[in-house]
């Protein structure tokens, strides 16, 4: 691996950091080869799951540009996946190198995507796990015919199995509003995270950007870039689906959500990752929330 190459991430879930100097003793559970997503989030405090030194997650297989490789193994990368306006090319930050392989030169066209919450890769059909916890809208590159209800996917060098009724065939869905909203229902009651991106924890511009993924569609990780990447619909004319942005007088957006409800006449309901219950829920707007409404928006695939 070296700077200016490009690196595919090998584990189900990886984090990406400010620095790394930014990750804690309990944020131990989270690197290396052995990333256990679930018990990393479950071992925190409600506070220590909103520290500011995560900056975003990367799926199994996404791709990644390396900017610096570190002696004390560590990556300075950019998510090429993930785009933002810190740089042009995608989201950047820091990875731990163990959690990164060479990225494939070929492309396969004949791509699977994960549509169970979360599934395993095996060894072989009903065989010991090898990767457990991969994510909804992660893509794997089929490699074969079903066997016993299993189909087998290529990861880096490894040919891994996958239970059939985890996946579908990307493309050819399309990219509805209400499509990514069901998604996104089905991660309910999952804890708020900051920068989280997985079924065990995700932030609010995190459920949006994933909730597309699933479909193909490539949004920005912010909730403020997800705004200048969607268009603008009337306040009134929204639809379930569409996203309503939150900013204070004068500042930044800061909050996203999916629109459920309200759509006509009744009081505006969202589907969002909410910082203060700390979890996905799906509720009516507050008054507080209807003060820094500031637009409603629609994804245009």
């Amino acid at each position: 691996m070296r700077a200016g190459s490009d690196a595919m991430v090998r584990v189900a879930v990886a984090t990406l950091w400010s620095t790394p100097d930014a990750v804690r003793p309990i944020d131990s559970r989270a690197l290396g080869r052995t990333a256990d997503i679930p018990s990393w989030v479950a071992s925190m405090s409600a506070e220590q799951q909103v520290g500011d030194g995560v900056l975003s997650q990367l799926l199994l297989g996404e791709r990644v540009r390396v900017d610096e490789v570190r002696p004390d193994g560590w990556v300075r990368v950019v998510a090429l996946q993930q785009p933002g306006v810190r740089d042009e090319r995608g989201y950047p930050g820091w990875i731990s190198a163990d959690q990164l392989g060479p990225a494939p030169a070929d492309v396969d066209d004949t791509t699977l995507v994960v549509d169970a919450t979360a599934t395993d890769l095996r060894a072989a059909p009903r065989g010991p796990v090898l990767l457990a916890n991969v994510m909804l809208g992660t893509r794997l590159t089929a490699a074969g015919g079903p066997v016993d209800d299993f189909l087998p996917v290529r990861v880096g060098d490894e040919r891994l199995w996958v239970a059939a009724a985890d996946v579908v065939h990307a493309g050819g869905e399309g990219g509805r509003p209400t499509a990514a909203l069901d998604v996104a229902s089905r991660l309910r009651g999952v804890p708020y995270v900051w920068g989280g991106l997985s079924a065990y924890g995700i932030d609010c511009s995190g459920l949006v950007h994933l909730s597309w993924r699933r479909f193909g569609v490539t949004l920005p990780r912010d909730a403020a870039d997800q705004a200048a990447a969607t268009r603008s619909v009337p306040l009134g004319s929204e639809q379930p689906g569409d996203l309503y942005f939150f900013a204070r007088p004068g500042r930044r957006i800061h909050h996203v959500g999916m629109v459920t409800g309200g759509t006509g006449g009744g009081p505006r309901r969202m589907l969002h990752a909410c910082y203060t219950q700390r979890r996905v829920v799906e509720e009516p707007l507050s008054s507080a929330r209807e003060d820094t409404l500031i637009a409603a928006h629609r994804v245009v695939d």
